[in-house]
């Protein structure tokens, strides 16, 4: 991401410019940018004078990411509701088709069955 800093052609400040998307009817088609100090127009990223930043101090390094959670062991994987063959999924609830009562798609099952996979039809010729 680079500096939103420029050094104004029109009022000669160091100051923050504001992007503003342009559109042609509803599609975007660029950003312009704005002088938050005088309101100096700019129509493109490359006509606009941004300021390059000197090298930032690295604080952070990649040791110090944290690692993914692993939220569920790889024999819970896809063992959960949504992804049971009983479970019934209709506009005002979830169901159990086995049992009829009412679940979520993260409830955990003992009777877990995993859904087929839909196989495509053929294309027809």
């Amino acid at each position: 991401m680079r500096s939103m800093e420029i050094q104004c052609a029109a009022c000669g400040a160091t100051t923050l410019v504001r992007a503003e998307p342009v559109y042609d009817g509803f599609k975007k088609t660029g950003e312009a940018f704005i002088c938050i100090t005088c309101g100096t127009r700019y129509a493109s990223a490359e006509e606009t004078p941004f300021l390059h930043a000197a090298s930032r101090p690295r604080v952070f390094t990649e040791a110090d990411k944290p690692r993914a959670l692993a939220i569920f062991s790889e024999d819970e994987r896809q063992k959960c509701c949504g992804w049971c063959r009983h479970f019934v999924l209709n506009p005002f609830s979830q169901r159990c088709g086995l049992t009829n009562k009412e679940t979520t798609a993260t409830d955990l099952c003992v009777r877990f069955e995993k859904k087929a996979t839909p196989v495509p039809p053929p294309p027809e010729p």
